[in-house]
């Protein structure tokens, strides 16, 4: 099947995206550009390690301070902020990638971690809105600010 999708992709008629994982993306794209104007430097995009089913949207690094991003992006503002979908379950996913990824490094001694979550609001006629939380939330399980 990925052959076949890369042939489609070379004669530029590559299957379109589901309407969310599109939006998702974007707002993936939206984030980066955004961190970057912030001053951060992202080192990865969508990474992720083959024994764990999920990925890290961005890595950051601001300063000295290695950020592990988790990106959630609407297209309205509804009942529900978009960070409430970072539930315990994906906090723990994203702890255990964030592990393996801080193993893999070269240093010796590892960097200071931090989780944030950017919420992105891609409302259709108007600016997009973005919601930084810095500091989401840590190693351990705690009340996130937005619960």
């Amino acid at each position: 099947m990925a052959g076949l999708n890369w042939l489609a992709a070379r004669r530029g008629k590559a299957p379109a995206l589901p309407p969310h994982l599109a939006t998702g993306l974007e707002g993936e794209d939206a984030a980066y550009f955004f961190l970057t104007r912030k001053g951060y430097r992202v080192v990865a995009r969508r990474w992720s390690v083959g024994n764990l089913p999920s990925d890290v949207d961005l890595i950051a690094w601001q300063d000295q301070l290695l950020c592990f991003v988790e990106v959630k992006t609407r297209t309205a503002h509804d009942a529900t902020a978009a960070e409430v979908a970072v539930d315990s379950h994906k906090r723990n996913l994203l702890r255990r990638l964030a592990r393996q990824y801080v193993r893999q490094l070269p240093q010796e001694i590892p960097p200071q971690v931090r989780f944030d979550v950017v919420s992105v609001y891609l409302v259709p006629g108007q600016a997009r809105e973005f919601v930084h939380f810095e500091n989401a939330f840590g190693w351990n399980e705690q009340r996130r600010d937005w619960e």
